[in-house]
């Protein structure tokens, strides 16, 4: 028998008696479970037989308080007990489908004997706390993903400790059987990860915690960085990194951090859709997820937000004021702005009751009372003061209120039911009717009062609107606007146009963000200190303004921050100072930057096709997994293309590959769908981002594409007319870098000058 076949019986034997061990502890756990629950409704049902209700005297009801106090202590034991169970009892589960995925042996200085250990998707222990495995985010843990057989450091709570690696066995397990093991000397074997790799794509991200590279390693287990920015090629692993960093957080910082503590800002919310069975597949909650857009919109329900469509479809707005807008110097500006409302220029609105003509208080009188408070009030105490005031001249105005016609009036029509509905209790008695009258007076002036109240308490006597046109009529006297090629009259004539969109109750989004900084400024609107972690995925997507933005709502929170520059469809060559105008932001003592150059994602064909699109590609260097050649099929007619369309996914289909036909707008995606139900082809269309991503062939505008990956792509109108302008480059680079083994290109009349490539990189059919 060879050494090999000697070594898979032993560990075989291992795996079945660590198996047999979940197996008792899952029986346990069931048992203990069932327990808790009958004795928690046990205790339930009965609570008010073991209490003493006594209501005689002090003393006595002293002790039923008592008494009830430890039935309910009784009970959250029981409910943390419960709890406990529940939890253990999911990661039995979870590991009873693949206990481990590794094994390390190693040496501790100064130690006689060699220790191995077992390294799986969580923690488990005998009865005697030996731990038979551990969880891969445990600090030893870290020394199979980090480095070479020899010394390797890891970091423990007791501070670093260095060990001697003598073995690093990876094993697939499938059904309590030990289908494949070999030993390594690299971080992860590429048959490992070729394996893991050549799986099917589904709908959902699937979590690949045994495939974990040494620089990923490096991602997830930081945590000294204020900022963390990753950059990484197309595939190269930074979304699976990041949410296994989020694991690894949670783990590490158990018990102070929860997953309510931790932000993911997203793509779109096909995105979040995506990725919302990585989390739990690792044994964790799912933390607060959300795009920026939705972020912004939530707090300006009455306007209308422009969303990922218009901002992709709409070609109107001038590139050097949206560059300016955009920048670090306009949050600045905002922040200087803000600064200078403090002696003067806030602009109020009045508040209206009943008569819409007569302010019931006036605009100038607000400013008075506003302005009244001394030099030093910030302008966060000079609104709280301004409300307090006006709250004091609201309650002044209840008793003159209650002596005008409108209240008798109103008395008057009341139904009985009304009536009832006003009196404290049913019965209540007054000792003459004008002092019945006055007591339902005031409560009528009261409840009519209401919405005035609610105006002063969420601050709306401030015009916000009007605000912020005059900051941006104040920007050429603040800034030097030519610094940016922007004239005058180019910038007089935006500041109409952003009038004029408030009008119709729509807001850029270019301007939202800075609206709302400067009403939090204005308001001293409380930011987030909760927050500790906040991740930003596609950063290349985000303007230094929202980045500048979100810091401040977030003051506490380590940032991490990960994207692709190569990638940058809204924010086109802007990317590239991205960096620069972020890095500002942070202390750069406390950045780091961690580049993943390998690409995962795609077979080496696509890949080594995909990285000629890049005027300036970063260094991506291909994973050896081999696939086809991408396709490109240049067709005369409209039909044709289709009929080539069509072939192409019966092709797919018949290879159960999952394929997204990418074009580059809405309108091209509709056409798609349309022509192919036609010929009898069934494709879904995915229209928004809050769709589902169902199983089957999909038709995708290119924007809601970021961050998905799927078996097979078809670029649909690759031609000049569709894509000329050298900015969109990153967007072509997009597409076909969704592709993992299959990728296919039509165009009709010319190809577009973007996928000017070397020809043997690819086949034309």
């Amino acid at each position: 028998m060879t050494k090999l076949a000697d070594d898979k019986q032993y560990e075989q034997k291992h795996l079945d008696h660590v198996m047999g061990m979940i197996k008792d502890k899952e029986k346990k756990l069931r048992k203990s479970i069932k327990k808790v629950e009958s004795e928690a409704r046990n205790l339930n049902s009965h609570f008010f037989d073991d209490v003493k209700l006594d209501y005689d005297g002090y003393s006595t009801s002293m002790e039923t308080a008592l008494s009830i106090h430890q039935q309910q202590q009784l009970l959250s034991e029981r409910e943390h007990d419960w709890q406990h169970s529940a939890k253990q009892l999911d990661t039995v589960e979870r590991l009873e489908k693949s206990p481990y995925f590794a094994r390390v042996d190693f040496k501790e200085q100064n130690a006689d004997k060699t220790e191995t250990i077992y390294i799986g998707l969580g923690s488990f222990a005998d009865d005697d706390d030996n731990f038979l495995i551990y969880d891969w985010r445990a600090p030893i843990s870290s020394i199979y993903y980090d480095g070479k057989l020899g010394q390797v450091s890891y970091n423990s709570p007791e501070g670093e400790i260095t060990v001697d690696m003598t073995k690093k066995r990876q094993f697939q397990i499938k059904d309590g059987k030990i289908e494949n093991m070999f030993d390594t000397n690299e971080s992860i074997g590429d048959q490992m990860l070729l394996s893991a790799l050549s799986e099917k794509s589904t709908t959902q991200m699937k979590s690949i915690v045994t495939t974990i590279q040494q620089e990923q390693n490096k991602i997830i287990r930081n945590t000294s960085a204020d900022l963390l920015f990753v950059q990484g090629a197309a595939g190269s692993g930074k979304t699976s990194a990041i949410l296994q960093r989020i694991a690894y957080l949670l783990y590490r910082y158990r018990g102070n951090l929860t997953s309510s503590d931790v932000i993911m800002f997203s793509p779109n919310q096909l995105f979040n859709d995506y990725i919302k069975n990585v989390l739990p597949e690792m044994g964790e909650q799912n933390m607060v997820q959300m795009t920026y857009w939705q972020f912004v919109s939530r707090r300006l329900p009455g306007m209308q937000v422009e969303n990922l469509f218009k901002q992709f479809e709409d070609n109107t707005a001038d590139s050097k004021i949206s560059a300016f807008k955009d920048s670090v110097n306009f949050f600045n500006l905002v922040t200087r702005y803000a600064k200078r409302l403090n002696r003067r220029g806030v602009i109020f609105k009045n508040i209206n009751f009943r008569d819409p003509k007569k302010p019931y208080f006036d605009k100038e009188k607000i400013k008075e009372i506003y302005y009244s408070y001394n030099e030093n009030y910030k302008l966060a105490n000079r609104i709280d003061a301004t409300r307090e005031e006006l709250i004091k001249m609201l309650n002044r105005k209840i008793a003159p209120e209650v002596k005008k016609t409108w209240v008798s009036q109103a008395i008057e029509s009341l139904s009985k039911e009304q009536l009832n509905e006003l009196y404290d209790r049913p019965d209540q008695e007054f000792s003459s009717e004008a002092e019945e009258e006055k007591f339902l007076g005031r409560k009528i002036v009261i409840k009519a009062l209401q919405p005035v109240f609610k105006r002063i308490r969420s601050n709306n006597f401030i015009n916000t609107r009007a605000q912020y046109i005059s900051f941006l009529r104040a920007v050429p006297k603040m800034t030097d606007l030519s610094k940016w090629d922007i004239t005058e009259e180019a910038w007089a004539k935006h500041v109409e146009s952003v009038k004029e969109a408030f009008k119709k109750h729509d807001i850029h989004m270019n301007d939202v963000s800075a609206y709302l900084y400067l009403y939090d400024l204005i308001t001293g609107r409380r930011t987030d200190y909760e927050m500790r972690y906040a991740f930003i995925d596609e950063i290349q997507d985000y303007t230094p303004f929202q980045l500048a933005y979100l810091k401040f709502n977030f003051p506490r929170a380590k940032f991490t921050m990960l994207g692709d520059l190569n990638q940058a469809i809204f924010t086109k060559d802007e990317s590239r100072s991205l960096l620069k105008q972020i890095a500002g932001l942070f202390d750069p003592k406390k950045t780091d930057v961690v580049q993943l150059t390998k690409s995962y994602r795609s077979t080496k064909e696509i890949t080594d096709f995909t990285k000629q699109i890049l005027r300036q590609g970063e260094k991506i260097e291909a994973f050896n997994r081999k696939g086809p050649l991408p396709a490109i099929y240049g067709r005369k007619t409209d039909q044709e293309a289709l009929t080539a369309l069509q072939e192409i996914l019966k092709e797919n289909d018949a290879n159960n590959f999952t394929t997204a036909i990418i074009t580059k707008d809405l309108a091209g995606a509709k056409y798609v769908k349309e022509e192919m139900e036609k010929l009898g082809q069934k494709v879904n269309l995915i229209a928004t981002a809050n769709q589902r991503l169902i199983p089957g062939d999909l038709v995708v505008p290119s924007y809601l594409a970021k961050g998905l990956e799927f078996d097979a792509v078809v670029m649909w109108d690759a031609s000049k007319k569709t894509y000329h302008n050298l900015d969109e480059t990153q967007l072509v680079y997009t597409i076909t870098s969704r592709a993992m083994y299959k990728l296919d290109i039509i165009y009709t009349g010319e190809k577009s000058p973007l996928l000017d490539v070397k020809s043997e990189t690819y086949t034309e059919k």
